[in-house]
């Protein structure tokens, strides 16, 4: 049974980004010929945001709820899927194998990634997705 799908989280294991939580946005099991193992595009979150209480002013709060994001590809070897789940359909058509090509289409994907996350950060939905590992 196939368990790695698109939306499913995931923490990376390997590398500068070890220790942060990605959401899957395209699995490739065959691999590719860039890439020839199995590997995920993956949209995760280099620097979460910080803890924003009731007593902050609105322009204190809304600046300590920015996310910095990241997009990668990443080996399954060195991810390690968790049960929870992201639905983030407007990443999928953002964040393409053809987006790594150009550093100005990364640039904007990544404002794009940055935009949904921040957005549902804000709705506070997947509340663990955004707090980080402690270990």
């Amino acid at each position: 049974m196939k368990f790695l799908k698109t939306g499913r989280v995931a923490i990376v294991t390997r590398g500068r980004m070890a220790g942060k939580k990605v959401c899957l946005i395209a699995v490739h099991d065959n691999g590719s010929k860039k890439h020839p193992f199995p590997h995920a595009i993956v949209a995760g979150i280099e620097r979460y945001p910080s803890q924003v209480t009731r007593r902050m002013s609105k322009a204190r709060q809304t600046k300590r709820s920015k996310v910095k994001p990241f997009i990668k590809v990443v080996n399954y070897n060195h991810i390690m899927p968790t049960r929870y789940t992201l639905e983030l359909e407007g990443l999928k058509g953002a964040v393409t194998t053809e987006t790594f090509s150009e550093v100005s289409q990364r640039e904007d994907a990544k404002k794009n990634v940055k935009k949904a996350l921040e957005e549902r950060y804000s709705s506070g939905k997947n509340r663990w997705f955004f707090t980080p590992l402690r270990f």
